[in-house]
């Protein structure tokens, strides 16, 4: 029986993963990458975010990202290790990870006794995941904590993100979505990236879009308009529940004062980062 406030795991998440996540919107990524050779805005993301798994092959990325076309995967990997090797794009990821979140937050909060606590809740928190059935976290959970406390916070913001995104894939597959599927769903309830930024970004093309919108409305969880069924948005909240359940662990393991804490300590890191411009603007919604 869990020991945490309704939701508290999930709202945490909230907070933290999307200071992880400034990572692949920044220039600084694209610059360290490009240094690199890899110049292709779609293969420094494969790149960037497989690196941990070593250098497999474009089935393995496909795999574990589940919402990307495998033929779109295909064409920058396994070519893309062959430009610089996954320790050269781990080095690189971590050099761009200090210049933006410097930039971003600025070098008083960096310094800050705030990022130092939150590094030492996140790392604790992260102690607690699982690496059974979890692949893309149990690579990173092999790689070294860095010594800078705002570094530390994103390394284990990655752990705590990946961690929870591994059993969502497992919660997906349960509830019969596919990738197409979970994308359309997702962004049918107004917290999703926007169809315009999944195709570009995903390799999914407006045909694939319609087809699964159609499987959606025949299984009645999506309408005419393309908004959730009751059905389809009692799934969405299955999904999540199921997500929270598998992702228990590391927040139980904080305890509730250390998951409130964290959480304020990530949501004033997050204002200050969106703020700066961190996330595009058009980046989410039914648009």
């Amino acid at each position: 029986m869990s020991t945490l406030p309704p939701r508290a795991g999930r709202r945490c998440h909230n907070a933290v993963n999307p200071l992880h996540s400034t990572l692949f919107f920044s220039p600084d990524l694209t610059a360290e990458l490009g240094a690199l050779g890899i110049d292709d805005a779609r293969a420094a993301y494969f790149a960037a975010r497989a690196a941990a798994l070593g250098a497999v092959g474009a089935g393995a990325v496909t795999s574990t990202f589940y919402n990307f076309n495998h033929e779109l995967v295909a064409q920058h990997v396994p070519a893309v290790w062959s430009v610089a090797s996954p320790d050269a794009v781990l080095a690189a990821r971590l050099r761009a990870a200090d210049t933006t979140l410097r930039r971003l937050l600025g070098e008083e909060v960096i310094g800050s006794s705030d990022m130092a606590e939150a590094a030492g809740l996140a790392l604790r928190a992260a102690g607690a995941c699982t690496r059974h059935a979890r692949p893309l976290y149990a690579a990173h959970a092999d790689l070294p904590v860095p010594t800078e406390p705002h570094l530390a916070f994103w390394h284990a913001a990655t752990l705590l993100r990946e961690h929870r995104g591994d059993g969502h894939l497992a919660a997906l597959l349960a509830a019969g979505l596919d990738p197409v599927e979970a994308l359309v769903s997702h962004t049918a309830t107004g917290k999703g990236m926007s169809p315009r930024w999944v195709q570009g970004t995903r390799g999914w093309h407006r045909e694939d879009w319609d087809a699964a919108s159609a499987r959606l409305r025949a299984r009645g969880l999506l309408d005419d308009e393309g908004s959730l069924t009751e059905a389809g948005t009692a799934l969405r909240a299955e999904l999540e529940e199921t997500t929270d359940r598998l992702d228990a662990a590391p927040y139980e393991h904080l305890g509730a004062d250390g998951v409130a804490r964290l959480t304020d300590l990530a949501r004033g890191f997050l204002f200050t980062a969106a703020s700066a411009g961190a996330f595009p603007g058009d980046l989410i919604g039914k648009g």
